[in-house]
């Protein structure tokens, strides 16, 4: 008789050396921000126990990718990782999660609106819950955009929740906080980042909204329009239906030992 085993992709353990969680933070043409945003996120994060931060430069022509290397230089827990291109931000949290050292993944942005004391506790929320490993998505509770910016997301979400039924009203915050082996058995394309609560409740990870704060820009200029949003995240969206329809993923895997 062969005894059956199931192959757990929960939650690793606490103990053994090494960072617990990473925080993946894609940068384009950040110059102004990324060193405020390093130093405030290495000062919340101390909360969490032993961490690390992998930023991704996306290409930028700026001096992001020199300041943050003089940074790395200087603190052994941070790390930086550039794109020879442009590859759009999925594609950089995507090398940011494979070049992270960690079991949990916690992503923000880098132009200072999200603020990092809100992921020590998605994090010991993620931790603490039985069962499959969720997904913790951050609900930005009060935005500071304008309000051409608040009317184009309201629409998106409503648009997004309605047809995809995620059960998650602010899809488009970029805190989140998940298990980093089931990130990557997801597929990739550029905007899957704004569709991880549908795409990992496809794959039975449940979701936790968490309310997380949100704040002005440090300095500099969004690098996009509402316009544009807008016409990608339709398109997006009926992508993910599609994908979505088609992915049949098992409830639990086990491998049979002799």
């Amino acid at each position: 008789m062969s005894d059956p085993t199931s192959i757990d992709f929960r939650r690793p353990e606490r103990s053994g050396e090494g960072p617990r969680a990473c925080v993946v933070i894609a940068v384009l043409d950040e110059a102004e921000n990324v060193a405020a945003v390093c130093e405030e996120t290495l000062r919340e994060m101390e909360r969490a126990g032993a961490f690390e931060i992998v930023f991704v430069d996306d290409g930028s022509s700026d001096a992001t990718p020199d300041i943050l290397q003089d940074i790395a230089a200087k603190d052994p827990r941070v790390r930086v990782v550039r794109h020879d291109r442009r590859c759009g931000k999925s594609q950089a949290v995507r090398s940011g999660v494979l070049a992270a050292r960690a079991p949990w993944i916690a992503t923000m942005d880098g132009d200072g609106q999200n603020d990092p004391a809100d992921l020590p506790d998605m994090l010991e929320k993620a931790w603490a819950a039985e069962g499959e490993a969720p997904l913790v998505a951050g609900t930005r509770v009060r935005r500071n955009d304008p309000v051409s910016r608040l009317v184009a997301t309201r629409i998106a979400n409503g648009f997004r929740a309605a047809v995809l039924g995620d059960h998650c009203p602010d899809t488009g915050c970029g805190v989140k906080v998940f298990p980093r082996e089931a990130f990557l058995l997801l597929p990739c394309f550029e905007g899957m980042h704004r569709f991880l609560p549908a795409l990992f409740q496809r794959y039975g990870h449940p979701l936790i909204n968490h309310p997380v704060r949100h704040r002005a820009r440090h300095a500099g200029q969004s690098k996009y329009t509402n316009i544009g949003r807008a016409f990608v995240g339709i398109f997006d969206t009926m992508g993910v239906i599609w994908l979505v329809r088609r992915t049949k993923a098992p409830g639990r895997i086990q491998e049979r030992r002799p």
